[in-house]
């Protein structure tokens, strides 16, 4: 089973993706902490990055705020997939399905 900061992340992921089917997690566990490996499709990457990196470092500052609460240093490492396209032909706004909501993060049990 997923852990809770693993799963946050996956939530946040998949609603401001293209393609939510293809985010998936790592978690490894050592002595310096907890390390999530996030993998998107390349498509994707400009979506998870961000404008200058700011969505990337505001889900490692949400990472970290998640694993405080439990006592343990989170760290999120976005892989980088070969042709991806961060930065380039990016759109706006949380792409496809439904908006993310507030209320279902509460599901998350953090």
């Amino acid at each position: 089973m997923a852990e809770v900061e693993q799963q946050f992340v996956e939530y946040i992921v998949k609603a401001i993706v293209n393609h939510p089917e293809d985010v998936k997690t790592e978690r490894k566990v050592d002595n310096e902490g907890v390390l999530i490996t996030l993998h998107v499709n390349p498509e994707d990457m400009g979506y998870v990055i961000g404008k200058d990196g700011k969505t990337a470092e505001s889900l490692r500052r949400l990472v970290r705020a998640v694993g405080a609460k439990s006592n343990a240093r989170v760290s999120l490492k976005i892989y980088e997939p070969e042709g991806s396209r961060q930065g380039r032909e990016r759109g706006g706004g949380a792409a496809g399905g439904d908006p993310l909501s507030l209320d279902a993060l509460d599901d998350l049990k953090i």
